[in-house]
């Protein structure tokens, strides 16, 4: 018999009987739902903790809202109005212009509130938000005819000082630090390390000054000449806010704007500071109204909740509407 006339030419290809092939194909098409089910699942459970966070942030917010607005209406007729300063002053930083500037308005246009007082326990920052807060509480004093007291804690430097001369008297313990009444502008500089290892700085600029204060490029005598006009500038202006805010109490000497720091006993002797208090004494005894309400502007639990889920529900929203308005491709 030839292998082409065997019988076994005549069997099929696939082995597999035909219910074998039916049975294995639902195996297969069950399994394919269930995977599909379990994806479906997953993504109502997902779905629905979005929607959970979202009703807990809707919720939060609308309890901080009441419950402020409560406190608001719920000061006493007569009150020390308090606006904490503590930390760094930056536009990043809890202590920036924005918010404190809106407590600042809050504690002025509350008729209850007698006085402003200014907890202050900061290194210093940026003398530009220290300037507008400067002028800010300048210009709110004018507005409103109230009185304006700093309240020195650990420390009140630099930046820190620049605001509290804007008050109309600064109280300190002896021990406090004060001063600093000057400008820094700080960076390194990597051209010996980049020689020793043999790197090459490749900078293209358009404008000869672009790359000013470039660490990886030798500082020229004009730029740091020009750096030091620029804080020289700036140290004026803080000279003049001190003196402008301090007036007759400050004597001046050789080391008054040099930037060094002093404690709170010698900042009284130099008229930097008018005397010893804390934020109660001052309530009770400067102010006479020993209620103490807080204006300080801090992010609330709901707030906190919206900077941690913001982003991403604001990016699934503003995916979610590319879909409902017309736009070009």
């Amino acid at each position: 018999m030839t292998p082409e006339n065997s019988p076994l030419n005549d069997a099929p290809a696939n082995d597999k009987t035909p219910g074998e092939t039916g049975w294995e194909r639902q195996a297969l098409e069950r399994l394919v739902m269930a995977q599909i089910a379990e994806q479906r699942a997953a993504r109502r459970w997902r779905i629905g903790f979005r929607f959970l966070w979202l009703a807990l942030a809707g919720a939060l917010l609308w309890y901080s809202f009441h419950h402020n607005k409560a406190a608001t209406s719920a000061n006493p007729s007569s009150h020390t109005a308090l606006i904490e300063i503590k930390g760094e002053i930056d536009s990043e930083a809890n202590a920036n212009a924005d918010a404190i500037m809106t407590s600042l308005r809050s504690a002025f246009e509350d008729e209850g509130a007698q006085a402003v007082v200014l907890l202050i326990n900061s290194p210093g920052g940026s003398p530009v938000q220290a300037g507008m807060i400067n002028d800010e509480i300048r210009r709110l004093k004018a507005l409103h005819q109230k009185p304006v007291y700093a309240v020195v804690e650990e420390t009140c430097a630099s930046a820190a000082y620049y605001i509290a001369v804007s008050a109309d008297k600064i109280f300190v313990d002896k021990a406090s630090i004060v001063g600093s009444i000057g400008v820094l502008m700080d960076g390194f500089g990597f051209t010996g390390l980049m020689d020793k290892l043999g790197v090459e700085r490749r900078l293209l600029t358009a404008g000869e000054n672009k790359g000013f204060l470039d660490p990886f490029t030798p500082q020229s005598k004009q730029h740091r000449s020009y750096a030091l006009s620029m804080l020289t500038e700036i140290h004026q202006q803080f000279i003049k806010v001190v003196r402008e805010g301090r007036g007759d109490r400050l004597k001046e000497t050789p080391e008054t704007f040099s930037g060094l720091f002093w404690s709170g006993q010698k900042a009284i002797e130099l008229g930097l500071a008018d005397g010893y208090g804390t934020l109660d004494s001052v309530a009770r005894d400067v102010v006479k109204a020993e209620d103490i309400v807080d204006y300080t502007r801090q992010d609330n639990v709901a707030e906190r909740l919206a900077k941690r889920f913001g982003a991403a529900f604001g990016e699934t929203v503003v995916k979610a509407s590319l879909n409902l308005v017309p736009h070009l491709r």
